[in-house]
């Protein structure tokens, strides 16, 4: 147990590949790490199955040398400098679980793809469990990962929410036979764009000289959602710059020019201090703006005192300490959402 667990505000977030977190997430996290919150991040693969968009790199896909995961490694790890943060970790170590590529390609059937969680009990037993000791050891308030279609369908979205919501709920259940202290999350976000924020977006993307295609419409933006369904707005426009240095430092797989970037699909999007989310569980809570939506994630969450904190580390550390369970005992634990 690191004494850095020991903020008194604490988030996690739950990413399927190396730079998903950048996109949609990049500037919360900033925002957070500036305020002294300690942040964790966890990627579910290493995002071997991406299209490699330096030319000078192009060896490195899956249909080649098949070595992309590991140089994204070292990308996450610079996105990660350039956002402060300093604390992340892949489920299960790095490869245990792999890029599923699209749905319906052939890299789901692949033997550690994350998508074949979705049919194999014991693989998705082994994700959950490996999540729950890391929700133990940080002892989150926040928790922040994907809504039930994984934000756009892709397979590793959909099981990094599946995963995530299960692991919550084991976390906090003291039968469940992982090491540490059970532990409730307070507030479970999903990542929500608004569909007049992604509007705007594009209408900025269209308008701007840029090398990148115009998205024809809304419509066409699968992760956008009703504006009623967005509870919570983080203004992080501060780290606007760090957060556009993050999603220059996954090179293999953004091109980031002047305010806006784009994906292999060329496709141009606006890079944006401000982003949103969409509380799945726990209370509204905190400051709200014109919209009634909250400013804060950590809204109506009352900081741990010192004392707290202390008493659960030396819990953690006890607890750690303790002979590990058998590897043939783990209970199975439900499918979230």
């Amino acid at each position: 147990m690191s004494d850095a667990v020991t903020a008194a505000h604490r988030l996690l977030l739950v990413h399927a590949h190396p730079d998903d977190e950048s996109i949609g997430t990049g500037a919360t996290m900033a925002h957070y790490v500036a305020q002294g919150a300690h942040v964790t991040l966890v990627t579910c693969t290493l995002g071997e199955e991406g299209e490699v968009l330096v030319p000078a790199l192009a060896l490195l896909a899956a249909d080649q040398a098949d070595q992309l995961g590991g140089w994204r490694i070292a990308e996450l790890a610079a996105a990660m400098a350039e956002l402060g943060v300093t604390d992340h970790r892949f489920l299960g170590g790095a490869g245990r679980f792999r890029d599923s590529g699209m749905m319906g390609q052939h890299a789901n059937e692949h033997p550690r793809a994350f998508w074949r969680a979705d049919r194999d009990p014991a693989v998705f037993d082994t994700a959950v469990a490996a999540l729950v000791e890391v929700i133990r050891e940080v002892r989150p308030q926040v928790l922040v990962s994907y809504d039930n279609f994984g934000g756009y369908g892709h397979p590793d979205h959909i099981m990094a929410h599946r995963v995530t919501t299960a692991a919550a709920e084991a976390a906090a259940d003291p039968g469940y036979p992982v090491a540490g202290k059970p532990w409730s999350v307070a507030k479970f976000y999903w990542t929500a764009t608004p569909r007049s924020v992604v509007a705007e977006q594009l209408a900025a993307v269209a308008a701007a000289r840029t090398p990148f295609d115009a998205v024809p419409s809304v419509a066409d933006v699968p992760s956008s959602v009703a504006d009623d369904l967005v509870t919570t707005v983080i203004d992080a426009a501060s780290q606007h710059a760090a957060k556009s240095r993050a999603l220059a430092a996954h090179r293999t797989q953004i091109t980031v020019s002047g305010q806006f970037y784009a994906l292999s699909n060329n496709l141009g999007q606006q890079v944006s201090g401000i982003e949103y989310y969409r509380l799945a569980s726990g209370a509204v809570g905190g400051d709200l703006d014109a919209a009634g939506r909250e400013t804060d994630l950590f809204g109506g969450i009352a900081p741990d005192s010192a004392a707290a904190r202390a008493a659960d580390s030396a819990a953690a550390r006890a607890a750690d300490s303790a002979p590990a369970r058998p590897a043939d005992s783990a209970a199975p634990c439900p499918a979230g959402g």
